[in-house]
Formats: structure tokens, sequence, C-alpha cells
């Protein structure tokens, strides 16, 4: 199994992250180098809390993340950065 964030959106304008990139852990925690698109230190901050739940069954829905919706924590309006939109989800 392994876990696949895709960036789903991008409000402003990120220098990293480009729509459609992925990060992909497989086994849940080990970091797959040449199935990663692109990977932001800054992003993980908003990833790690839910990737581990997510990867062992529990639903994102209960833990009020939609359908495991999470986003960059930089706000865009008083950086001039951008806010990545991030699905987290379980695949084979």
């Amino acid at each position: 199994m392994r876990l696949v964030i895709e960036v789903i959106e991008i409000k402003g304008r990120c220098p990293v992250y480009k729509k459609g990139d992925k990060i992909v852990f497989d086994d849940g925690y080990r970091l797959n180098l040449k199935e990663t698109d692109a990977l932001c230190i800054h992003s993980l901050a908003s990833i790690l809390p839910y990737y581990n739940a997510i990867y062992r069954g529990v639903s994102p829905k209960d833990m009020g993340l939609g359908d495991g919706y999470v986003q960059c924590l930089d706000p865009l309006e008083f950086t001039g950065g951008g806010t990545v939109i991030f699905k987290i989800e379980v695949k084979p």
C-alpha cells in the first residue's frame, strides 16, 4: 500500500509545486523518490499530523478533512506566495 498526496489547487504562486504534482510514500512512511514530483519542507507541517492515521485506515472525514484535504500554511495574502491544497489518499 502507498500514500499518495496530490496537489489539487494552488492559490497564488508556489515556487515548488504545480497542479497535479504528487508526493508518494511507500508502506506509509518511506518517501518514494522516483514517483515524488516535488517536496517542500513547509508543506509537511500540514501533512504530518494526518498522513499516518489516513494510511492506517482512519477516515479523513472523521478528522474533519472532508475527503482528505489539507493545505499549506503559507498565508498568501501576507507573503505574496501561494497556498497549496493537497489531497491525501491511500492507494494499492
